[in-house]
């Protein structure tokens, strides 16, 4: 098995006084914004690394934007992109992580607690696949994301992990938590979108299995939180809700007799669980505001939900063109524009982002970032490096619980 050149090993918590590894029976799920990245290109679909590395710390807002960093997720078109790709986007984004650790350690605005690094271990085949987890760990990667309905040649998601990705952890000497990605979008056969319920059941069971993704409608979210209530101590098998939007739904609080029976009803839905946190990749572009819906959701603050709500939803209908939706296009332009990276290139594959509709992108987006300034104001508005928002000074936020 031939493994991309490591970095050397990350001086964090994992390895303190170079000792102690930290193990996957000391972990608990991450709560909060998990931002997964997108994956920096020029044009002919080279990795320009230094890019990657601004992505990573403009996400991260000084401790003010994400608590999670996931690498070569679907935002970060690991589906469009060669493993070698993958695999270094990991190691880099792995890298700034623990850069940025060091930097904010101590630091009153994390609470003590560190941002984490997710690894997309996803690949087309089961064997890269696992290359791509070995990697993880020997990158010092928190957890590894695995879609296993994307993976050609695995006719059995409970089996695949339960034997080879059991027997890869338990054969190194670090383990690392796993985390299930669900997302009918790049699942391979159409006529399976989703992972069943009686297979989270049995992967729940896994003490290295902590969660999911759940890139779907709320139906299909509550049922998996149905599946995996019953294993597991409660709380150490999360939801993850990848439909961002639907946090401002299922955190908003009710009054009077009708309130009161949609929330009961709501519950029942989710078997009374809460997501323990979001994925959202429009937070490429705006990690702060994203971290503020997180937190004011939490809070069933419904003033200020639908504050955020609204800048969200404005740049959120600013991604659809004339052809369709160009998300992971315009998260690229975004961070172009705020001068995070130098290209907006885009794999080949993914769909393009094309004139008119990007000189129209660009103008909804400048809007976006005056109507945050405006309404969700400072020290909730990102701060880009090459051109502050407007009207808010760099000061630094509290992060969310």
């Amino acid at each position: 098995m031939r493994l991309a050149s490591l970095p050397s090993p990350r001086p964090s918590r994992w390895r303190r006084g170079g000792l102690a590894l930290r193990s996957v029976e000391d972990t608990h799920p991450r709560k909060g914004l998990s931002v997964p990245v997108v994956t920096v290109l020029d044009e002919d679909a080279a990795l320009l690394e230094e890019d990657q590395r601004a992505v990573v710390r403009y996400v991260i807002q000084d401790g003010s934007g994400a608590d999670v960093i996931f690498a070569a997720g679907t935002t970060g078109e690991w589906d469009r992109v060669g493993n070698e790709i993958r695999q270094r986007v990991i190691q880099v984004c792995a890298e700034e992580v623990a850069k940025a650790n060091a930097q904010l350690a101590g630091s009153a605005r994390l609470g003590g607690r560190e941002v984490e690094l997710w690894a997309g271990i996803t690949a087309p085949s089961p064997e890269e696949t696992l290359e791509n987890l070995d990697l993880a760990i020997a990158c010092g990667a928190d957890a590894a994301v695995l879609a296993p309905l994307s993976i050609v040649g695995v006719d059995d998601p409970v089996r695949f992990v339960a034997r080879e990705i059991a027997e890869l952890l338990d054969a190194r000497s670090r383990r690392i938590p796993v985390y299930l990605y669900d997302n009918a979008d790049i699942a391979i056969d159409p006529k399976v979108p989703h992972i069943r319920t009686r297979q989270v059941k049995a992967l729940s069971r896994l003490d290295f299995v902590r969660g999911i993704k759940v890139s779907a409608p709320r139906k299909v979210l509550g049922n998996y939180t149905k599946a995996a209530r019953h294993f597991n101590d409660r709380g150490e098998f999360a939801i993850y809700v990848g439909d961002a939007m639907l946090i401002f739904d299922l955190f908003r609080p009710r009054s009077g007799p009708w309130g009161t029976l949609v929330d009961h009803w709501n519950r029942w839905r989710l078997h009374g669980a809460v997501p323990a946190g979001v994925v959202a990749g429009p937070a490429n572009a705006l990690p702060r505001e994203w971290a503020r819906a997180w937190q004011v959701c939490r809070a069933g603050d419904l003033e200020r939900m639908e504050q955020v709500r609204e800048v969200l939803a404005d740049f959120r209908s600013g991604t659809h063109s004339t052809s369709g939706r160009r998300t992971i296009a315009c998260l690229k332009r975004a961070l172009f524009h705020l001068g995070v990276i130098r290209s907006d290139a885009v794999a080949p594959g993914t769909p393009k982002l094309a004139r008119p509709d990007a000189e129209r992108f660009d103008e909804v987006f400048a809007r976006v970032r005056e109507k945050a300034a405006r309404t969700i104001r400072a020290p909730w508005v990102s701060v880009a490096p090459a051109a502050p928002p407007l009207g808010v000074e760099r000061e630094s936020g509290l992060r969310s619980v």
